[in-house]
């Protein structure tokens, strides 16, 4: 038999928790709450069609041929023309997927042992795609408005013997998993305290434009694009299919990022790029999104209103995100949910455990996330229904175990 020897860092190279469990989840008869999965009724599929057809009629040829590394020009320059601060279309790297992004990300900014600091909790795509290059992931103290700047200055700061921070990674719109969003005093310190401390910052923002009664404040890159790289996707607003995301770095840090990706894949699928341009001529965002958001609020609402009737007198915490695809509980002390999720799938419904989402294993064991935009509203009050009767009969066994407990000791 054939003896591989694996690299050291292939040891990092953990299977994906969630998606773990979207294998259990992905049984007849269960109603997922788990995967971010957005919902297949805003893919816009008559449009790609359309656009497949144009660009193989007139431009066939090129849109089947090998392309530059950045990116499609065209592309790169709607790109540019999407976000709200003055973006030269030089700094965009069109990647595949914005996951692509957070490799690449790690692969220039990472060292073995050098530190990276992250929200608790925090994107657990993001833990995974840094993992193999063996930092040291350090939680920041982080509440409804964000990280905590003073604990995110203090962990920020090197010693006699151990370096600063490489970079602070954070989701300030709609974050996943905790929906929560970012204030805008508190962009405004944090922006301001990381400069002070010269710890940049990349910024994730997936789920960005889909808000449902007002816009998020300026992006934190907008406040010191020189110091932060800005990561965005087109998986929430078209179709996660594409596999089509971006990068915008400043001029000092885009060619190393260039040279990561060209060692990975060369280029971004230019055929997918190309049909992308193509759908978003004459503004087709601007009528598809506002689409997308009311589908989504419309669901939010349901799960809201589901969790207030099901969870009633159980002490679960929860808050109404603003926007995006995720809601945040918190179970009554003593509920662990990892236990609690084969107890849920056999009632048929999945969520995922909250704990996975902390980088230092100090993960709250009774939180979970929920997702609102793939269930229907009908779903969503089966699937919550049979959350809270999961939850209850837990509760009761837990107190029935305490009593034996109890009459044990007598």
């Amino acid at each position: 038999m054939t003896n591989w020897k694996l690299a050291g860092r292939a040891a990092k190279m953990n299977p994906s928790v969630l998606r773990e469990i979207l294998k259990l989840a992905d049984q007849p008869g269960i109603i997922s709450l788990a995967g971010g999965l957005p919902s297949p009724k805003t893919f816009p599929i008559s449009a790609f069609a359309d656009a497949c057809a144009h660009v193989l009629a007139n431009d066939g040829p090129a849109a089947l041929q090998y392309a530059a590394s950045e990116g499609y020009g065209p592309l790169r320059q709607a790109v540019a023309d999407m976000l709200p601060w003055n973006v030269d279309p030089a700094q965009v790297l069109i990647t595949t997927g914005s996951q692509q992004g957070l490799d690449l990300v790690a692969k220039v900014l990472l060292d073995p042992g050098s530190r990276v600091l992250v929200e608790m909790p925090t994107y657990l795509g993001a833990l995974q795609a840094f993992s193999p290059m063996e930092p040291e992931a350090v939680g920041v103290q982080s509440d409804s408005d964000g990280v905590v700047v003073d604990d995110l200055v203090a962990k920020a700061r090197g010693t006699e013997t151990e370096e600063s921070a490489r970079f602070v990674y954070l989701l300030p719109n709609f974050q996943n998993p905790t929906g929560r969003t970012m204030s805008e005093a508190r962009r405004a310190a944090v922006s301001a305290a990381a400069a002070k401390a010269n710890l940049p910052i990349v910024e994730d923002n997936p789920y960005g434009d889909l808000w449902f009664d007002e816009a998020p404040p300026l992006p934190l890159t907008a406040r010191n694009p020189e110091g932060c790289i800005y990561l965005g996707s087109f998986s929430k607003v078209l179709a996660p299919g594409l596999r089509l995301g971006f990068l915008v770095a400043p001029k000092a840090i885009y060619g190393k990022l260039l040279q990561a990706k060209q060692a990975v894949d060369l280029h971004t699928p230019i055929f997918t790029q190309r049909m992308v341009v193509e759908v978003m001529k004459d503004g087709f965002l601007s009528r598809h999104v506002p689409e997308i958001r009311a589908l989504y609020k419309g669901q939010r609402d349901a799960m809201i209103a589901a969790l207030k009737r099901e969870m009633k007198g159980l002490d679960v915490e929860f808050d109404t995100p603003v926007g995006g695809m995720f809601l945040w509980l918190r179970l009554p002390q003593g509920i662990d949910t990892a236990a609690l999720l084969p107890k849920a799938i056999a009632r048929g419904v999945a969520f995922v455990p909250g704990a996975p989402f902390y980088a230092d294993g100090s993960g709250d064991p009774r939180t979970l996330r929920l997702s609102f935009v793939t269930a229907s509203v009908d779903q969503i009050d089966t699937g919550i229904a049979a959350l809270g009767a999961t939850l209850r009969e837990q509760l009761a066994d837990d107190a029935a175990a305490q009593v034996q407990r109890q009459l044990a000791a007598i």
